[in-house]
């Protein structure tokens, strides 16, 4: 081993070594809405310059701490936490996905699966799936990183390490996507909502960075198969797997009956699949928007990805449970499901304390005022147009740190950085996907991000001591090489001229 990856090797060491120290997430979700409390009612005297895009006048910091405020969120608590859109995500899709675990329907479909996948492709097969699965809004945190696991430990390689392979390419990689999704019209529409501030008369793509999003793929997953293979799983060698035998799943022989229940199993959920591809096609088809358009978020089939998730696994599920003998009657499935929420009991705790939290952190203007703030830092520099883009980058990835929402952050910064680069001859595309870039960087980093503390019980199954630090020691590496190098390929990009997408020609206005 070379100096220099021992110095690395130590360094993430330690890092996972403090981070392991940090108190548990539900404590530090609980702490941060003490410190948001705090500072609400310190800064809520105080007048700030920044103007709010969203409303035109100066941001104001909301005191939390009123007694009125105070009334409000203890009436509000119930309804903050049954609200919080993550909890719901993974609960409903758990329920799919635990009959479909319990009945055996998974584990031999993985069976099946390793037999045809050679070893060595094995890191970026999870990692191409893992990106795709964005276009399934939030299915790759409750399906894709545990499937990792699985695979990984059943290939007989350490199963975190397929754990930290499908988080970075879920969620580091959030904004690389070979097909279209939901998430590209919402940004659009942000974007040319502020482009028109210099020119009315723009007119912004909805798939105006999908060229660029679609060749960031490949540089992702070649990131996430180099990092996984020769920095992340070398360094878990001295990590035992220590979990409870009968959480971790085993893999035997698939039997006769095995076989038959996988092949009835398989054919309902192709079935499924097609029929719900049978309804889409038509253009006047109830699950497309009014206009017709599937990737929309106004699209009822892009609101149903978390049901049609739960149908596609229940159904198999169940049919290879009671073809394979695993299901006997209702009870057992209901107890499959059961067993599926029980092992969600940690997650949801936590997930108590980080919707009071974020609730708290937006009520505040807490993270508004601290993008506009930076935002508007970067503008009075007046750095080169090349030196702002790598500002903008940096400055999204800091401040997704705390708002985790990719629209929210776009809503408030879109509408500064937008105006202010089509003055320097940057078009909104570039502008739009320098931000892209740095909001899919850090993604992985923060445990304020409302799925970090999933993919902590993710690991937990297998590494009973994985703690918030194990998961910062496993992800920052790809945290740092994916901004780096996404940073140096975005410009190296826009060098060479190349198209970032379907867009129009601009021609703005004089200055």
């Amino acid at each position: 081993m070379t100096a220099q990856a021992n110095w690395t090797s130590r360094a993430l060491d330690k890092i996972e070594k403090v981070g392991n120290k940090l108190p548990d997430p539900a404590v530090i979700f609980l702490l941060s809405l003490v410190i948001v409390w705090v500072l609400s009612a310190l800064l809520s005297n105080m007048s700030f310059d920044a103007l709010d895009p969203r409303t035109g006048k100066n941001i104001e910091v909301q005191n939390l701490l009123t007694g009125a405020s105070l009334a409000d969120f203890m009436s509000r608590m119930v309804t903050i936490f049954t609200s919080f859109a993550p909890l719901g995500v993974v609960l409903v899709s758990m329920l799919g996905i635990g009959v479909a675990e319990h009945s055996g329907f998974i584990n031999a479909g993985l069976k099946r699966m390793l037999d045809s996948t050679p070893k060595f492709l094995l890191t970026p097969s999870i990692i191409l799936v893992a990106i795709v699965s964005h276009t399934a809004t939030d299915a790759g945190y409750v399906l894709v990183i545990p499937l990792a696991g699985v695979i990984f430990y059943a290939m007989g390689r350490h199963p975190l390490a397929g754990i930290a392979a499908a988080f970075a390419g879920v969620s580091g990689g959030f904004a690389a996507n070979f097909v279209p999704s939901a998430i590209d019209p919402l940004l659009q529409s942000f974007t040319q909502s502020a482009a028109h501030i210099i020119d009315p008369s723009l007119q912004v793509n909805p798939l105006n960075n999908w060229f660029f999003t679609s060749a960031s793929s490949l540089l992702i997953i070649c990131i996430g198969w180099y990092l996984t293979d020769r920095v992340i799983e070398p360094r878990l060698q001295a990590t035992p797997v220590d979990g409870d035998p009968k959480e971790i799943p085993k893999f035997d022989e698939l039997s006769d009956k095995d076989r038959k229940a996988l092949r009835a199993a398989t054919l309902v959920m192709l079935a499924g699949i097609g029929l719900l591809v049978a309804v889409l096609w038509p253009v006047d088809s109830p699950l497309r928007a009014p206009d017709g358009d599937l990737a929309s978020f106004s699209a009822p089939v892009m609101r149903s990805i978390v049901p049609l998730i739960f149908l596609l696994f229940i159904i198999p599920g169940v049919v290879y449970g009671l073809v394979a003998g695993t299901f006997k009657s209702s009870r057992d499935i209901i107890g499959a499901m059961s067993k599926s929420m029980g092992s969600m009991s940690y997650y949801i705790v936590m997930a108590f304390f980080c919707a009071l939290f974020i609730d708290a952190f937006g009520k505040s203007n807490l993270g508004a005022l601290l993008a506009i703030e930076g935002a508007q830092v970067l503008q009075t520099l007046q750095l080169p147009s090349m030196v702002t883009i790598v500002g903008l980058i940096f400055l999204t990835a800091f401040v997704n740190l705390f708002v985790g929402s990719s629209s929210a952050k776009w809503a408030l910064l879109g509408p500064i950085f937008v105006p202010m680069l089509m003055q320097l001859g940057i078009s909104p595309d570039l502008t739009q996907a320098a931000y892209r870039v740095g909001d899919s960087s850090s993604n992985i980093i923060t445990p304020l991000m409302p799925y970090f503390p999933l993919v902590v019980v993710y690991c937990q199954r297998y590494v009973k001591d994985t703690g918030i630090g194990t998961v910062l020691s496993l992800m920052l590496p790809f945290s740092i090489c994916i901004m780096l190098l996404w940073t140096a390929f975005l410009l190296i990009y826009w060098g060479l001229g190349l198209p970032l997408g379907l867009q129009s020609s601009y021609v703005y206005p004089a200055l």
